[in-house]
């Protein structure tokens, strides 16, 4: 079986605030040299067992900001510390390098990386998930993890394009 040495987490909250705030959807996506797979925990599929089930066999972990926001969420309501249990790279610090601050999806535009879920933000998340906890909208949960799914996906692209802004600066030097 061929691994998946490298993960791109982001999660979705009702929040921004851990302690006031709890995880709707942990999204990884699972990349090597030729695939990579998508998994998506909610429900009650969002449990600590899943979550070390799938990354099990992983060594790097990227996010955007997790170092701040994904990383203590999950750590105050599922319980491990990933970024002792995988080598941890928070893309955001990458970016600012670079002069690319701001939010994840202003940098995305910026660099000229579509997103599919184009125009919804963290605001629509949470409203999306009440929609499908309080209505039970299948509809809205699909486009939660749609917006989710972009998240993960334009990571690694993200990672991508700044591999080659440091490629073109190292070969300026």
């Amino acid at each position: 079986m061929i691994g998946f040495p490298d993960a791109y987490l982001d999660i979705e909250t009702t929040g921004l605030y851990a302690d006031q705030s709890y995880i709707t959807v942990i999204g990884i996506y699972f990349c090597n040299e030729t695939e990579g797979r998508l998994v998506q925990l909610f429900d009650e599929k969002m449990n600590l067992k899943n979550l070390m089930k799938a990354l099990r066999g992983t060594d790097n972990l990227f996010t955007y900001n997790g170092k701040q926001f994904d990383l203590p969420f999950i750590r105050m309501h599922l319980g491990p510390d990933l970024e002792i249990m995988h080598e941890h790279t928070d893309l955001m610090h990458d970016c600012h390098r670079y002069n690319l601050k701001g939010g994840f999806k202003a940098v995305l535009k910026r660099l000229g990386i579509p997103r599919e879920t184009e125009g919804l933000t963290g605001i629509h998340a949470i409203e999306l998930w009440d929609r499908y906890t309080t209505s039970n909208d299948h509809d809205a949960l699909n486009l939660l993890l749609s917006y989710n799914r972009d998240d993960v996906v334009n990571l690694k692209q993200l990672r991508e394009r700044l591999a080659v802004l440091d490629r073109a600066n190292t070969a300026q030097v």
